[in-house]
């Protein structure tokens, strides 16, 4: 029997979502809890990376069993695992389901401080020492929905089969009051590393070392970058996945 797990979790501690070897990763703890009340050799597989020290409010991953699931996991789980990893659901599947390639969309989210605050340590960027142009960087962020192609905003382009992605959601929500600024980016694919690349631009550009004119000839694929400048990566968040419903039992 085939299940998605939905999870969250605070990745502040974590080298990411995939297991490596003498680091610690969501999947690898995930994996070893289930290990002991499944199959020594259970393996999760998860709907995308994510980097060290990047969130999910809303992550799928999936596993196979054979073994007929009579308690409740979801409840056993969450007793087993760390504060910081939550499961949500346990979602029976279709067999050919896979968290990773049946995916339709994936909305992630940046967050970022301009005043220092300790109680937003590791889960917000704190950019407090920045005079920032939020009107620019307003216009640089709705630049992004206007093209397909994003190959310089990529670590490593030449991994890719192809560097192109449906962008349908662009968007950067300021909060005047408490010094805050959301970015959010909804697409059918993301490239390795897009995001943060994505919002170390913008920030570029509301530094005034970019221009739009500058960023919109980097998206044009007429100049590559003059330098990769990233995002933190603990503003991130991975906050929704979609896919379609007949994979659902």
């Amino acid at each position: 029997m085939k299940y998605f797990l939905h999870l969250a979790y605070n990745g502040l501690k974590y080298h990411g979502w995939q297991r490596q070897e003498k680091v610690s990763s969501i999947q690898a703890t995930i994996e070893d809890d289930l290990r002991k009340m499944f199959h020594p050799k259970l393996t999760i597989h998860g709907c995308g990376r994510t980097d060290a020290g990047v969130h999910a409010t809303n992550y799928f991953a999936h596993f196979i069993t054979e073994k007929e699931i009579t308690v409740d996991l979801v409840y056993k789980l969450n007793r087993m695992l760390p504060n910081d990893i939550v499961i949500k659901y346990l979602l029976p599947v279709t067999e050919k389901a896979n968290a990773q390639l049946d995916a339709i969309s994936r909305t992630y989210d940046y967050h970022i401080h301009l005043t220092k605050n300790p109680f937003l340590v590791g889960k917000s960027a704190c950019y407090d020492t920045l005079e920032l142009d939020l009107a620019k960087m307003e216009k640089a962020t709705t630049l992004f929905s206007n093209y397909t192609n994003f190959y310089h905003f990529c670590l490593q382009p030449d991994l890719h089969n192809h560097t192109n992605c449906q962008l349908s959601v662009s968007n950067m929500f300021m909060d005047v009051k408490n010094n805050r600024i959301r970015f959010q980016f909804k697409a059918d694919r993301f490239l390795r590393g897009m995001i943060r690349i994505t919002v170390g631009r913008i920030l570029d550009v509301g530094r005034g070392q970019v221009s739009l004119a500058e960023l919109e000839q980097s998206l044009q694929l007429k100049q590559p970058n003059r330098y990769m400048s990233q995002a933190y990566p603990q503003g991130l968040y991975l906050t929704d996945v979609e896919y379609p419903k007949h994979i659902f039992l």
